[in-house]
Order: C-alpha cells, then sequence, then structure tokens
C-alpha cells in the first residue's frame, strides 16, 4: 500500500463534521458583528512583505511571516494578520468613505510558528475595526462587541474575562520610575513577554536591557498594581461606558496587557479564559496612526482580532459546541428502480428550486439500504417514488427521525415536506 501523502506541518483539514462547526462559529461572528453595525470586508491573502515592515513589529516580520520572492524577485508574504492590509485599503479610498466606518472580516491567516496546542501555522481570524474615531466610547464599543461574543457563546463572565489595559498609562508609569524614552519600547515588549518566561529570565533581560535594579523593583511593583487604572481617565471613562451597555461583568484590568504589535497607542485588551488553560482568546487595541505609514492621512481606530483554534477549545472544554447535523434540513429522494430516476430526478429538482436542500442516490440499489444511507447521513426526510406511486400521483414522505411516513399528493409536495421540516427545526 501507498503511503499516504501528509499535510504540511500546522495545517488542518476540516471534514464536514468540523466544516459544519466552522459555519457556525462563523454565524455567530457574523450576528455580532452586525447586531453592533459593522459591515463585512476582505483583502488579499498575499501582500508585499514592505507593507508588514510599516506596520507591524519586527518578530512578526522576521520570525513569523512565511516570505518567498516572486517570479520578479519582489518579496511576498503569505498574510499573517490584516490590520496593515486594512490600513492600505483605507489610504487608497480615504476621500471617499464615510467615518467612522465599521468593517469586519473572517479569513485565512498564516505565521510560521511551532504548532502546539492553542496555536496553528494556518489559522482562521475574526478581524474588527472601528476607524476613524478616538472616542474612548469607540474603544469601549469593541471591547463590547467581545464580551457580547462571548456572551452569544455561553462563555460567562466568571469563565473569561476582558483584560484592559492603556499604553499611554503605562507610558507615563515608566516615565515617573527614570526609564529613558528610548527604552519604552523594549520594556514594553518585555513586559507583554512577563507570563511566557521564567521570572528569573525576565528579571535577567530587563536587567540586560538596562534598567537597573531599583526600576526593575518598581517595574514588577506597578504590574501588580490592580488600581493603576484609576489613574487614568480613558480607563475610568471605558469602564463606565461598559457599565451602560451591559457587559462590565466580563472587563476587568491588568497592567500587564500590552500587545506585542508596535501600532498600538492608547487601550489594549485581551480576553483570557479565567483557569489560565488557554493563550489569548482575542486581542487588539487603540492605533492613532492607522493609515499614516502607508501612504494616507493619520487616522485614530481601534480593532481586535480573534482567531479560531484558541476559541474552539475553550468552547470545547466548557462543553459549548452544540452537536450540528449538517444534513438536518436535507431531504433524500430514493430511486426506486431505473424506471422511476426521471419521476425521481424531476421531484428532486422541483423542491430545489421551492428552495429545500435535495440530494438522491446515483444507482438503484435495495430501497432499505437507500433509506439506511440517507439516515446515517442525517437527512430530516426521505421521498419514495414507485411506480405505483408515479401512477396514482402520490409519493410517500418518511420523517426518519420519528420514523413515520404518510402518503401525499405530489401536487401538494412542498407544502407537507415544508411542515416537517418546521417540526423537525421546533423540537
Amino acid at each position: 500500500m501507498e503511503k499516504i501523502v501528509r499535510s504540511v506541518k500546522g495545517t488542518r483539514d476540516f471534514y464536514p463534521d468540523e466544516m459544519a462547526v466552522r459555519r457556525w462559529l462563523i454565524g455567530k461572528v457574523q450576528r455580532i458583528s452586525a447586531s453592533f453595525g459593522y459591515q463585512e470586508y476582505d483583502g488579499p491573502c498575499l501582500e508585499t512583505i514592505d507593507l508588514y515592515a510599516a506596520k507591524s513589529g519586527e518578530e512578526l516580520v522576521k520570525e513569523q511571516a512565511f516570505v518567498f520572492p516572486d517570479r520578479s524577485g519582489e518579496n511576498i508574504a503569505l498574510r499573517p494578520e490584516l490590520t496593515p492590509t486594512l490600513a492600505r485599503m483605507i489610504a487608497a479610498r480615504q476621500n471617499e468613505l464615510i467615518f467612522p466606518c465599521r468593517w469586519w472580516s473572517f479569513g485565512p491567516f498564516w505565521r510560521y510558528e511551532r504548532p502546539q496546542k492553542g496555536r496553528t501555522r494556518e489559522f482562521f481570524q475574526w478581524n474588527i475595526d472601528l476607524i476613524g474615531s478616538d472616542q474612548v466610547a469607540a474603544d469601549a464599543e469593541l471591547i463590547a462587541v467581545a464580551a457580547e461574543f462571548l456572551r452569544s457563546m455561553g462563555v460567562r463572565p466568571e469563565q473569561a474575562k476582558i483584560l484592559i489595559n492603556d499604553r499611554r498609562l503605562m507610558d507615563a508609569q515608566l516615565s515617573q520610575i527614570g526609564i529613558h524614552t528610548e527604552l519604552r519600547p523594549a520594556v514594553l515588549r518585555l513586559i507583554d513577554r512577563i507570563d511566557k518566561q521564567p521570572a528569573d529570565v525576565w528579571d535577567a533581560n530587563a536587567l540586560e536591557m538596562g534598567l537597573s535594579q531599583d526600576q526593575l523593583i518598581a517595574l514588577k511593583a506597578l504590574l501588580n498594581n490592580a488600581d493603576l487604572w484609576q489613574q487614568s481617565p480613558e480607563l475610568s471613562e471605558i469602564f463606565v461606558e461598559l457599565e451602560a451597555l451591559g457587559v462590565r461583568e466580563y472587563a476587568a484590568y491588568e497592567p500587564k496587557i500590552i500587545r506585542g504589535l508596535d501600532y498600538y497607542t492608547g487601550t489594549v485588551f485581551e480576553a483570557r479564559d479565567t483557569a489560565g488553560n488557554f493563550r489569548a482568546i482575542l486581542g487588539g487595541g487603540h492605533y492613532a496612526n492607522l493609515v499614516g505609514d502607508v501612504g494616507g492621512k493619520p487616522l485614530p481606530g481601534v480593532g481586535f482580532a480573534m482567531g479560531d483554534v484558541v476559541v474552539l477549545l475553550l468552547l470545547e472544554s466548557l462543553g459549548l459546541i452544540p452537536t450540528i447535523n449538517a444534513a438536518a434540513d436535507a431531504i433524500f429522494v430514493s430511486v426506486f428502480d431505473e424506471s422511476c430516476r426521471n419521476a425521481a430526478s424531476r421531484i428532486a429538482a422541483r423542491l430545489r428550486r421551492a428552495g429545500y436542500n435535495v440530494f438522491s442516490f446515483p444507482g438503484t440499489d435495495k430501497l432499505a439500504k437507500q433509506l439506511k444511507y440517507a439516515d446515517r447521513l442525517g437527512a430530516c426526510a426521505a421521498l419514495v417514488i414507485g411506480p405505483d406511486e408515479i401512477a396514482r400521483g402520490e409519493v410517500v414522505l418518511k420523517d426518519l427521525a420519528a420514523h413515520t411516513q404518510q402518503v401525499v399528493p405530489e401536487s401538494e409536495l412542498e407544502i407537507h415536506v415544508g411542515g416537517l421540516l418546521a417540526q423537525r427545526q421546533a423540537l
């Protein structure tokens, strides 16, 4: 037997049952996005590496992006994130768009990382942004979107929290403990890695980059100050707005939240499971200059991204992924024998034109085998059209779940099929 060709490391196959879950997740994303007035968009999966060099962090460009030269020698990247593409698209039509604009997208992305629990090299991601407003209410709205998504999935506030910080607050605090301006970006990146490194390694890295022992002590103290947000007018306003939006219970302040991407300039936030079993569920923040680095006029905004891998792991751990029957609304049309095939095909086509999902058996196997096939696939109903039914202008309509059947006039078939489907959906 020949060896089966393996899939590329870090990628996933989506069989129909897994694809049904993915479509369910996308449906939830779509409904929440639309409920806040966001419009769907997308960009190409290929961009020049220069775009990410202008907008993303050095680690993302040098270590995580899939990069290859095209035939002209230009370096092309499989998109590792969408915000730089969003910036390019906004800049291209900045004089035509109506601001603030609310956009969302769900699509594939690639990062060259070590595959592990909660991390793959190819993943699907929800991106949602409000562009053209520097108001704190915009930041609060995106946090509320994230909270309402968690709520819609059945995740309770005690199971997941959206942890919030503000880079402006942290920059001011770093200044107060004497950390020079040129060193602060490196310190912020160090803070972003505090939960990813052993404490002694983190301390050593802090001292190695130029912090004094006193500064390190002061830095660790502020990172453990749960009341630090009260010194930020912006964060104080955000928590008030989240209360008004009915999602305050999902939000908490966390001074260690920084976000690694360089374009965040204000509010930053991540959703994490409270048990600490997984990586961040989603993350985002406020950016003051979305399009200036790609040729547009400076434009503020706020947004977040959520990959599908971690959120599905979380939902699975909480027992919140439903059992989805992809064929639950499908009608199976059997082929009694070859003389009945045309009649079966005619009825199948008629039901499809009426808006129903219909499939049939390609051969003329025994009726019992055909019905077993339909039942195993999870079809809602089956139609039997034999010579006697054709002669009388009738169809046998079988409810496969209830194991009942009725003989109905062919002329009234759509009415009876619709009624059966309505009964199934009501259960």
